[in-house]
């Protein structure tokens, strides 16, 4: 959970609305106050100029620059992922993509998204762990401001690599993470995974393999694998490696809410918690 209101979020399509209104209303002020201008040096006094903005109306100029701001940084992130979305295309890009009505800046932690927690819709960053299943150490871990889980699967094991100086043999993973471009992933490491496959959305691409069985999909191979484990699949291991430990930062170590902001602030504290989370584990291995 980010330290952030999702009540102090706005909109795209709010945000054009509040920008015209508050726009007319600053304009419609700023006129009426020029015309009042000698009447306010009169009963304001010589020692003061008498064309100070009174308070509600710099409150309404600043709310206004902070609408501005959020609708201009929404426009941006929509051109940068039209521009994305276009990388190696033959015939030049189209005009930046207009964010849809629906797209949310949040003005407390404008890096932070909404997503869906176990009580609802919260202004949140998406935590992710890599686990050993032996030691329950954490081996990887990263935060990101994206809702889901997959783009975020090859990171973590090229994480595990880096951090402990070889690839993880084997993976559990939920079927957040289940995808053929992550299934392809893990078979370019070695790594055997064990991967929830849940419901794949319509229109989803698959990779055919020769020799998978009915379906030759990597999604539908990882189904069978599931199957014939029943409930002595490796895949149980996830409930017993990576929840506990989440269970323990969240309610043992009392951490339900980051209280930095920003992204990169974020990273870093999520990085301390981890590190804090190990030596403590560790602390105690040796005791």
């Amino acid at each position: 959970k980010a330290n952030a209101s999702k009540h102090k979020a706005m909109s795209y399509g709010r945000m054009k609305q509040a920008e015209a209104r508050l726009a007319a209303e600053v304009a419609g002020w700023l006129a009426q106050a020029e015309a009042a201008d000698a009447a306010d040096d009169a009963a304001l006094g010589a020692a003061q100029r008498g064309d100070e903005l009174p308070d509600w109306v710099a409150n309404k100029q600043a709310r206004l620059a902070k609408i501005q701001a959020a609708k201009a940084a929404l426009e941006a992130e929509a051109a940068a992922a039209d521009r994305h979305d276009d990388d190696g295309a033959a015939s030049p890009p189209p005009a930046a993509t207009t964010p849809p009505d629906k797209a949310q800046r949040n003005f407390t932690d404008p890096e932070s998204r909404i997503m869906k927690g176990p009580d609802g819709f919260v202004q949140a960053y998406n935590a992710q762990l890599g686990v050993d299943a032996g030691s329950h150490v954490i081996v990887a871990q990263l935060v990101t401001n994206a809702g889901t889980d997959s783009a975020h699967f090859d990171p973590l094991l090229a994480q595990v690599k880096v951090n402990t100086g070889r690839q993880a043999a084997e993976v559990s993973a939920d079927a957040g993470y289940c995808s053929e471009a992550n299934l392809q992933a893990a078979d370019r490491r070695h790594v055997r995974a064990y991967i929830a496959t849940g419901r794949q959305r319509h229109g989803t691409a698959s990779v055919t393999r020769p020799g998978r069985g009915p379906g030759g999909t990597l999604v539908a191979a990882m189904r069978r694998r599931l199957q014939r484990g029943g409930w002595r699949s490796r895949y149980r291991l996830r409930k017993g490696t990576v929840e506990p430990v989440f269970g323990i930062i969240k309610h043992a170590r009392s951490f339900r809410q980051f209280l930095l902001r920003g992204l990169k602030q974020v990273r870093g504290e999520w990085s301390l918690v981890c590190a804090a989370y190990n030596v403590q584990l560790l602390a105690k291995a040796m005791a």
